[in-house]
Formats: C-alpha cells, sequence, structure tokens
C-alpha cells in the first residue's frame, strides 16, 4: 500500500513537471482586461499555444477598455483614442484579419493657440506651411524630424524580433535590445534636455513641442525623452481609424480567439504552493468567485490611483510588490454646440478655418478642441461649418466648469463627458517595470511606463504571449537575448 502510494505521489509530481512545460500545452489560461492590450493578448496567445487552450478574460468594465465611443444624437464618437499612425503594424494587421476597414478621411486644418493668439496656423498649401515653420523656428523642425526618425527606426526593430520570437521579461531589457543604453537613459531624462542637445530651440520646445505632447499624454516637455518621441512620432506621420470605431478591433479579437469573456472584478491572485498553479478570486454581479489557471496575465494598469481596487497578489516569496506610480488623468468632453470663435480671434464665426486646436501650457484649462466625426461616415459626409452646430471634443486635465463651457462655446445642447486614467504621470515612478511578475504571471501593462499608445500595448501584448510560450517550453535562448540584431540577421 505505501509503494503504492509513493508510486503516485511520483506519478502526480511527473504530471506537475510536465504541465510546467515540456510538450504539454497549457490548459487554462486567465487575461485581466479586455481592452487593446487583453484582447491582442488572447489572440497572440491563441496565435502560439494553439486553438485547444481555454481562454478566460476578466473584465469589469466594457470590452475595449480606453477605445471607447459616446453616442451624441444617435451618432457614435470616439471617446478614447481617436486614431492610429501609419507604422502601427500590430493594428493594421488586426484591421486586416477581421476584415475591417480604414474610417474615410475627412481632412481640417490644425493650428496652434497660445491663450491670446494663435502661435502657428496651418494651411492648404504644403510648401507655406513649410515656409512658415522655417520663417518661425529656422530648423529646428528638420532636427525634430530627424530625431524622431532615428528613434523610430531603432523601434521599429521590435517587430522583426517578435517575428523572430524573441521575448524579454522586463521593459528595460527590451528597450536595450532595441536602442542600448541611449533607449534607456531616454526613459530618465526629459524631451526639453534631449531636443536642447540636438539644436532644437527653446522656443520652438515651448509652442510646438509642448502643444503635442499636451495633445497626447495631456504633460509637458517635461516628461520623458522616450515616451515625447514616440507620440510626436505620431504627430508627423499619416493617421488612420476604423470604420465603426476603433474597439471594434478588441470585440472582433475576443470573438475571433473564442475567449471566454467573464463580466467581473479581479480581486486577487493566488499561488499555490508546490506547483505553479494560479487562483484568480472576483466578484462578479453573482456574488464571490475563483478559478485556477497554468498562466496569468494582467493586462490592466496597476498603480497607486487604482488600489482602491483591492487587487491583491497572495502566497508570493518575495511579495509581488508592483503598485508603484500614479496615472495621468484625462477628461473627454463630447459638446454638441456653437464654438464661440470669439475666444480664438475670430468674430465672424464663419471665417474660422481650423478643425483643430492643440494648445501651448497657456490656457490650461483645456488641451485640445476637435471638430470631430462620427465612427461611421457616409460618401456624402461633409464637416460642419465653423457657424454651425457641430460636435466638438474637448481634452482636458480636470472636468470643464460651465464657465469654461462658455468660455469655448457661445450655446450648446448637450454635454457628454469620458474620465480616463488615460496615461502614465511620468516622473511618479523611479524604475522601469517587468512583464515576468512570477514564473507564469505576467503585467502586459508594464510597457506603459517607457510609452504609452494603443500600438505599444499591441507590442507589450505580442511580447508577453511570447514570453509566456517560450517560457512554457523552456526556450531560454528566446528570452532576454543581447545583440538580436546581429542574430536576427543570421537568421535570416
Amino acid at each position: 500500500m505505501a509503494r503504492a502510494a509513493l508510486l503516485l505521489a511520483k506519478l502526480s509530481t511527473l504530471l506537475a513537471a510536465a504541465t510546467a512545460g515540456g510538450d504539454v500545452p497549457p490548459g487554462k489560461i486567465a487575461v485581466v482586461g479586455a481592452g487593446i492590450g487583453g484582447s491582442a493578448v488572447a489572440h497572440f496567445l491563441q496565435q502560439h499555444f494553439g486553438p485547444r487552450v481555454q481562454i478566460d478574460v476578466y473584465e469589469k468594465g466594457t470590452v475595449g477598455g480606453r477605445l471607447a465611443t459616446i453616442s451624441v444624437n444617435k451618432q457614435h464618437y470616439e471617446s478614447g483614442a481617436a486614431s492610429f499612425h501609419s507604422l502601427s503594424l500590430h493594428m493594421q494587421d488586426f484591421v486586416k484579419l477581421l476584415g475591417l476597414r480604414h474610417r474615410r478621411e475627412v481632412v481640417g486644418r490644425s493650428a496652434i493657440f497660445g491663450g491670446e493668439h494663435f502661435v502657428l496656423e496651418e494651411t492648404d498649401w504644403y510648401l507655406l506651411n513649410l515656409f512658415r515653420l522655417w520663417w518661425h523656428y529656422g530648423i529646428s523642425f528638420l532636427r525634430l524630424q530627424m530625431w524622431v526618425e532615428e528613434v523610430m527606426e531603432k523601434f521599429m526593430r521590435i517587430y522583426k524580433y517578435q517575428a523572430h520570437g524573441y521575448a524579454f521579461s522586463g521593459v528595460e531589457e527590451l528597450l536595450y535590445s532595441l536602442g542600448e543604453s541611449a533607449f534607456v537613459n531616454m526613459t530618465q531624462r526629459s524631451v526639453a534636455e534631449s531636443l536642447l542637445q540636438v539644436g532644437v530651440t527653446q522656443r520652438f520646445i515651448d509652442d510646438v513641442v509642448s502643444a503635442v505632447l499636451r495633445a497626447s499624454y495631456g504633460q509637458s516637455a517635461a516628461m520623458p525623452a522616450f515616451a515625447g518621441a514616440m507620440s510626436l512620432a505620431g504627430a508627423q506621420g499619416s493617421l488612420w481609424s476604423v470604420e465603426g470605431g476603433n474597439k471594434l478591433v478588441c470585440s472582433g479579437l475576443l470573438k475571433l480567439t473564442k475567449a471566454n469573456v467573464i463580466h467581473a472584478t479581479v480581486t486577487s491572485v493566488t499561488l499555490h504552493k508546490g506547483k505553479a498553479l494560479y487562483q484568480v478570486g472576483y466578484e462578479s454581479e453573482l456574488g464571490s468567485g475563483s478559478d485556477f489557471y497554468d498562466i496569468v496575465v494582467i493586462a490592466t494598469p496597476l498603480h497607486l490611483d487604482n488600489s482602491s481596487s483591492n487587487f491583491t497578489f497572495e502566497g508570493f516569496n518575495p511579495p509581488i510588490d508592483d503598485v508603484q506610480g500614479s496615472f495621468q488623468p484625462t477628461v473627454v468632453s463630447l459638446v454638441h454646440g456653437y464654438l464661440n470663435s470669439s475666444y480664438f480671434g475670430f468674430p465672424d464665426p464663419k471665417l474660422f478655418p481650423f478643425a483643430n486646436i492643440l494648445t501651448t501650457d497657456f490656457p490650461n484649462f483645456f488641451c485640445t478642441l476637435d471638430n470631430i466625426c462620427p465612427v461611421n461616415i457616409s460618401s456624402s459626409f461633409r464637416r460642419k461649418q465653423p457657424q454651425e452646430a457641430a460636435v466638438w471634443r474637448v481634452q482636458s486635465p480636470k472636468p470643464l466648469f460651465r464657465t469654461q463651457l462658455k468660455t469655448l462655446f457661445r450655446s450648446y445642447y448637450s454635454v457628454q463627458t469620458a474620465e480616463w486614467q488615460a496615461h502614465p504621470l511620468y516622473g511618479s515612478r523611479t524604475t522601469l517595470p517587468r512583464f515576468a511578475l512570477h514564473d507564469q504571471l505576467f503585467y502586459l501593462n508594464a510597457l506603459e511606463w517607457a510609452a504609452s499608445s494603443v500600438e505599444v500595448m499591441a507590442v507589450a501584448a505580442k511580447n508577453v504571449a511570447l514570453l509566456a510560450y517560450n517560457r512554457w517550453y523552456q526556450d531560454l535562448d528566446k528570452i532576454d537575448q543581447k545583440d538580436l540584431m546581429h542574430k536576427v540577421k543570421t537568421e535570416l
């Protein structure tokens, strides 16, 4: 009897070892969060582990996360991430894979407002725009462009690394593989410091660079250079969005993956001793519950502002304590009304030529003001004229007071708001986080602390899926490798 018990114990030990790696795929995977990161990582995990793995995606809100829409007059408008850069390769792939289409672009002119007057105005003529930039700022805009292009050229290496199956266990390792110590240092130095060093003038930083960073991050040129460079790259390229709403990418990926979406708030992840099996505890409308998983991916921000969610890690030694730093609150207000063009120096609204207004540090009560189009655009659609009632998207650091709305609008029919913990407050965290919190427990949103965008989340999702896969099958040569450019060249 004792021998039988001993044999049984040995068999269970072998089984545990087999399920922790080797040739047996994981049985169940949990993903916490159904934004673009969670949806993309569910897709990539299934792509690598195969269709038989069960993927449960926990989401306390609506699928899409920070990709969301608001309805105004029976039309839907983007209230979260509004557009993507042409170099967003993962997002481009998702759109093709899901049979979605790019939304037709309705062109509008942009300007930068300095509180009393426009410091820079776009015209309909490309050469005249270049001349104006040169006249006001010399060759600063060319130096900026060269700096951004150099950063982006190195960052684009990540797609080649991922195509060859390489992954990184920490953000610092990933950045080092792309741009060595220069990229890591860019997470510690400010945008302003880096640009001044390459010959960009302070005036250009104050007028133009600050306006772009306020539009994308709600932060100033004191933010880290790496995140700033990624943001400035987005301002230079051609932008696109998804017909019907950007959130369709998230719902489409989850449907394609056949993921089991569980509408619940995850409260804990517990490690069970003896084997790397994780218990995910959650609260739903039906009450408390829990389930066991071989792999868990946290695809939602862990930060100080979110500590009220009572999310805990239990049974880990050493303990997991990765809740650091704060997030930058951003309020998006969709205002259906008549613009007060007099505030911008145009007493006659018919003469107001701009559809997109960025701001310098003054005025400080709003960051951007855009005359936006609905997510479904017919072939006959035209943008509203300035004297007509239109839907304007106002991005601000705090909810707008009635007096501030009256400053921007002569009158309005409705105001609808969405408040986001949109991006990390850069500088509120001293170290770069890690993707790998434990053997098969991963933190996808770690990469946000280097730069924050939809495509960056998709890159992080691919990295985490590869990291989980390589760790599961013990392919350690594919993790945190040095000199990857040379390795990839020899593999081609």
